[in-house]
């Protein structure tokens, strides 16, 4: 099944971009890219123009209909601000999904990104019925490392040179692969997030 369209938490809006979301993510990238640049590696194309922003959100509106990839924006609850990205991506196989995120540098420190994670990784196992979540973390970024340990996924290897190098021309880069499946989810500090998901009609799933 492909993933919701648009998730909603008592405080976050995790949703498909819109073109129109362009302002609000050029917004949040461009005050956070000291914060951005160490383990993004597309920031380091950043600051793009508010038109590149449109292209770009286009291509992942694509990307989400196709049943391709799943880009998301995450919102404040009333999403007059962009809190950050996230998304849903096939890396792994057939029946999983892998969830990436950032959040800008001005709300770091609130379980945001903990928050994103937790309710993607139900939506994921409990509305699209896959039998498996990844988070891959490059073993450096100590902050984003502890948030698949705290919501009790299995850290099961360090996978060598699987990221893509900081910068052009420079080497790949390990990640350590953390993997929730299914039949743990019940059990798991995910389920202290609640949340409604809807499909791209808007109704609730």
């Amino acid at each position: 099944m492909t993933p919701p369209y648009r998730i909603e938490t008592e405080r976050l809006v995790i949703r498909c971009y819109e073109p129109e979301d362009a302002p609000l993510l050029k917004e949040a990238i461009d005050s956070s890219l000291d914060h951005l640049r160490p383990w993004m590696p597309w920031a380091r194309n950043e600051p793009q123009t508010l038109d590149e922003k449109v292209e770009l959100l286009r291509s992942f509106r694509a990307q989400f209909d196709a049943d391709e990839n799943y880009p998301y924006g995450v919102f404040s609850a009333d999403e007059s601000r962009q809190l950050g990205g996230a998304g849903l991506h096939p890396r792994g196989g057939e029946g999983s999904l892998e969830i990436g995120y950032f959040i800008r540098a001005d709300s770091i420190g609130q379980g945001l990104a903990t928050e994103v994670t937790a309710v993607l990784t139900r939506a994921g196992i409990e509305k699209c019925g896959l039998v498996r979540m990844d988070v891959q973390v490059e073993p450096e970024n100590e902050r984003s490392i502890r948030i698949p340990r705290k919501l009790g996924f299995t850290e099961e290897a360090t996978l060598r040179r699987r990221l893509e190098p900081k910068e052009e021309g420079g080497p790949r880069r390990d990640a350590i692969l953390f993997t929730m499946l299914a039949e743990e989810l019940p059990g798991s500090p995910c389920m202290a997030y609640e949340y409604l998901a809807y499909d791209a009609l808007g109704r609730e799933l």
